[in-house]
């Protein structure tokens, strides 16, 4: 042991070949973990670090020492694994066609291009808009901007329904529509916008 110094890749590399039984040893513990292989390749990360670390000077063999750290790097790769059980992947199968082909998950969400880009485009719209009405509006004229046209995602509602919920007459909320239609007109003249 006192011959391995830091740098000597031979030697690590010869002590490594030679507890890649340990490695294999401990790695069997763990049965309930599904890849077999990728836990002797964790281990052998361990070991590796375990001899890059290890003091001679110290009253542990390096063979404890390497346990130790094998170990820990097998549980920390077991704690990963088990915090990714519950992920779902999009190539995850969920059953068969009338065919008998696998269903994925993917293809339940087929989408086509244009209907991304025109949800998306709407969505930029409407902040824009929302960003307009709150530059230049009262609270009440949102509202009913929000209401008659549906802004915040719901169905537009009538100019009825709007007056009962705002507490005005359907003729007020016809005139008060108008003039924040107006205002906002000017608004986005001045502000050189598109919509």
């Amino acid at each position: 042991m006192d011959k391995f110094h830091a740098g000597d890749l031979s030697a690590r590399d010869t002590l490594v070949r030679h507890n890649l039984r340990l490695i294999v040893y401990i790695a069997k513990k763990y049965t309930n973990y599904p890849d077999k292989d990728e836990l002797i390749s964790v281990g052998t990360i361990g070991l590796i670090k375990a001899i890059n670390t290890y003091k001679g000077d110290k009253s542990t063999t390096l063979a404890t020492y390497a346990s130790r750290c094998i170990e820990n790097e097998i549980l920390m790769a077991m704690r990963s694994y088990k915090k990714r059980q519950n992920d779902l992947s999009l190539y995850d199968e969920i059953g068969t066609d009338k065919d008998g082909n696998q269903l994925q998950i993917i293809d339940m969400l087929s989408v086509d291009e244009d209907t991304v880009y025109k949800k998306t485009e709407d969505a930029v719209t409407r902040q824009g808009i929302k960003k307009l009405l709150d530059r230049h509006l009262t609270e009440r004229e949102k509202i009913l901007i929000d209401m008659r046209y549906g802004l915040s995602g719901d169905e537009p509602k009538s100019q009825q329904i709007t007056a009962n919920a705002l507490g005005i007459s359907r003729s007020y909320v016809s005139r008060l529509e108008k003039a924040v239609l107006q205002k906002l007109r000017t608004a986005i003249k001045d502000e050189n916008l598109e919509f």
